[in-house]
């Protein structure tokens, strides 16, 4: 399996917000942003106060493909 983070990229530029301002606002460490950057998995709990921060839902900001589809 591979998770995409597309979804949160979009999310942050229509909310016209860049990635520092992301990770204070959702009080999340660098650290996890740098992971969201590399496409690599994050806690359950940063999603959600990411998502909480973003005032979307968990879907809107991560997704997961099999790598079998192309």
């Amino acid at each position: 399996m591979a998770i995409s983070y597309k979804g949160l990229w979009k999310t942050l530029i229509d909310q016209d917000i860049n990635k520092t301002q992301l990770k204070e606002q959702a009080g999340v460490s660098a650290n996890v942003i740098a992971k969201l950057g590399k496409d690599q998995p994050v806690s359950m709990e940063s999603l959600i106060k990411i998502g909480e921060a973003l005032n979307v839902d968990i879907g809107d900001i991560v997704s997961i493909k099999s790598e079998n589809r192309k």
